[in-house]
């Protein structure tokens, strides 16, 4: 009776432990809860700019808007002169290179190929006014636009193919005393349209994250966290943290999941040991371009084409852009699966007047490095974009034609549509030969997918990846994994293992069963 009184007592002793325990990992605030907490505090601005007099005055132009910022700012401006946003480079260690300014100026993509000769419509996208191919605005403090990243008014607005200047219709008056921390709003308008059109490079940069929804990245979304660019990308110095590997090389000043999430996230061991070798992006992006369509291909060789003389275009039912005479021929796609990568964090790029050793095989723009023998690499998922692009088959270059202009007969493609024209222009512009003669070579460029984090139901789980048919690791085939891979190596080798234990469990319970009859005989005598 009394044992059993003991056994009672000890078994509620465990419950209550176990209730106490599982009670006070409830009541623990975790991650996401403190992250929340964090980022749905409202923050108040520590001045009303409506309020300042010396923003009362009539502005009629944007260049008197950023005197007035640097009067009172009057440090900032040498901050921002020193970041890449305004320098459209920066300083990079690229391997067989060395150390070289990287950047836009010398960089070849596989969209609209480069901004040499091209300045008036690629500076759309840049936070300075009037760029031009001499870029000795960029000397100039006053043509630093701040309110494509601070107007808080969401009206501000740059002018298309005017090197950076914004619409001449707008309120400034209403934009400067209406400025704050940036907003989702100031960094989409140029990320999120990259390339020449809303999702046309990353795929998980797109403009249904002005105003998503948990299914689109459960970070953004505005019925959730509602985090902003600034959140994670955080700024010091006007220096703003994260890369795009289109045009860096160099593993820091990276952001990473592991910044809020820490490296062991989950609760069960076996999934945190996976963060070694697999970023968290894998696992919680399993699509990208949840909202809109993203391009996954570019035919530059088609475009030129004219009806009646005149330019045209072909859309898809969704709208997207299939055929453009002055770009040519593209592939969409919505609610894509990754491809998947080795990444250590630096790559190689592609450079004006890089000699193609091998035409026969598609070219790599921005080489992203990694294996399973570099301690520093992790599977992460990417976008792999394809073109066909303008080269020179003479001189096995690419081509840096010249784009745009702003009338016909100054040889650029988009009013002339004449290609040999255009390269040359465009390549003396580059400073650059050119042999007169124009073919088309395939080339590939990876974004990594870093956005459109999915909600924890919709993660991959074991099967997406340990899996003989179609695993999404499929073509990682530089280590071993179980589930996917089949090594008669390891399976006679499991099924001996099995054998050996078995016998060596038989032998251990023969010996045992000896022992201890041979010891009952002598207790016995």
């Amino acid at each position: 009776m009394k044992k059993i009184v003991v056994i009672l007592a000890l078994i509620s002793l465990l419950i209550v432990l176990a209730i106490g325990n599982l009670s006070q990992k409830d009541s623990e605030p975790t991650i996401i809860m403190q992250l929340k907490e964090k980022y749905n505090r409202k923050e108040t601005p520590s001045v009303d700019h409506s309020k300042f007099a010396v923003l009362q005055q009539k502005f009629t132009s944007p260049q008197e808007v950023t005197k007035v910022c640097e009067y009172c700012h009057n440090k900032t401006a040498h901050q921002v002169m020193n970041s890449n946003h305004w320098n459209w480079e920066r300083e990079e260690y690229v391997q067989g290179r060395g150390v070289i300014y990287l950047g836009k100026g010398n960089a070849i993509n596989n969209f609209c190929i480069g901004t040499q000769g091209n300045e008036e419509s690629c500076a759309k996208c840049h936070i300075g006014f009037g760029m031009d191919s001499k870029r000795t605005v960029l000397t100039d403090s006053t043509n630093i636009d701040c309110l494509v990243c601070h107007d808080n008014s969401e009206t501000y607005a740059k002018a298309p193919e005017k090197g950076g200047a914004p619409l001449a219709t707008l309120d400034f008056n209403k934009i400067a005393q209406s400025v704050g921390k940036p907003k989702r709003s100031n960094c989409g308008v140029c990320h999120f349209y990259g390339g020449g059109g809303n999702n046309v490079k990353h795929g998980d940069l797109e403009m249904s994250q002005f105003e998503p929804t948990k299914d689109i990245d459960i970070h953004m979304a505005s019925d959730g966290a509602n985090l902003q660019c600034v959140d994670c990308h955080t700024t010091e110095q006007h220096n703003i943290s994260g890369k795009v590997y289109s045009l860096s090389s160099m593993s820091h000043n990276r952001n990473t999941c592991e910044q809020c999430h820490t490296a062991t996230p989950h609760k069960d061991d076996i999934l945190n040991e996976h963060t070694l070798k697999v970023a968290c992006q894998t696992c919680h992006i399993p699509t990208y371009a949840k909202g809109n369509s993203t391009k996954m291909y570019w035919d530059w060789s088609t475009a030129g084409k004219l009806k009646n003389g005149e330019p045209y275009e072909e859309d898809d039912s969704l709208g997207n852009h299939t055929y453009l005479s002055i770009k040519g021929s593209f592939v969409w796609e919505r609610n894509v699966k990754p491809d998947y990568i080795w990444f250590n964090g630096t790559a190689s790029h592609y450079l004006e007047g890089d000699k193609i050793q091998d035409t026969t095989k598609s070219i790599v723009l921005n080489q992203l490095h990694g294996s399973y023998a570099d301690n520093e690499s992790k599977i992460v998922p990417v976008k792999i974009h394809i073109a066909k692009q303008p080269f020179d088959p003479i001189n096995k270059i690419l081509i840096q034609p010249k784009l745009y202009a702003d009338t016909v007969g100054e040889g650029a493609f988009w009013k002339d549509f004449n290609w040999v024209k255009a390269s040359e222009v465009g390549m003396k512009d580059a400073g650059l030969p050119f042999s007169g003669k124009v073919s088309f070579i395939k080339t590939e460029m990876y974004w990594p997918v870093n956005h459109m984090v999915a909600t924890k139901e919709n993660t991959l789980q074991c099967n997406s990846c340990h899996t003989r048919q179609n695993s999404r690791l499929a073509n990682l085939n530089d280590f071993y994994m179980p589930g996917r891979d089949y090594s008669s190596f390891v399976d006679e080798g499991g099924k001996w293992l099995i054998i050996i234990s078995l016998f060596g469990i038989f032998i251990h319970a023969a010996i045992r069963v000896f022992t201890y009859r041979k010891l009952k005989k002598e207790v016995s005598k």
